[in-house]
């Protein structure tokens, strides 16, 4: 049997890689390197729960606009401590 599991992916990415595009920019020491943006971004996805689903529509859905909003709430904290921990590291490697 054959499956494609090719079009599963985990919601709180593009929400995420978008905040964090979006808020580079208060961020100087971050928002020219790429690699570390990228680190910003798993640090906050890896504090959120993952929301696996095959279609974006099929999401919003199922949501309701209470959950819509503790999502996006969700996002920008966890997008928000994702910059002070990475920019923490950063200062610490500085330092050594």
């Amino acid at each position: 049997m054959s499956v494609d599991f090719t079009s599963i992916h985990n919601h709180n990415e593009n929400a995420v890689f978008e905040a964090v595009l979006a808020a580079a920019p208060a961020h100087p020491g971050l928002a020219g390197n790429g690699e570390l943006l990228a680190d910003v971004a798993c640090v906050a996805l890896n504090r959120l729960q993952p929301r696996y689903i095959r279609h974006a529509v099929d999401f919003s859905f199922y949501l309701s606009e209470r959950e819509r909003e503790d999502s996006e709430r969700q996002i920008a904290e966890a997008v928000d401590f994702a910059f002070g921990f990475v920019q923490a590291r950063v200062a610490m490697r500085a330092r050594s």
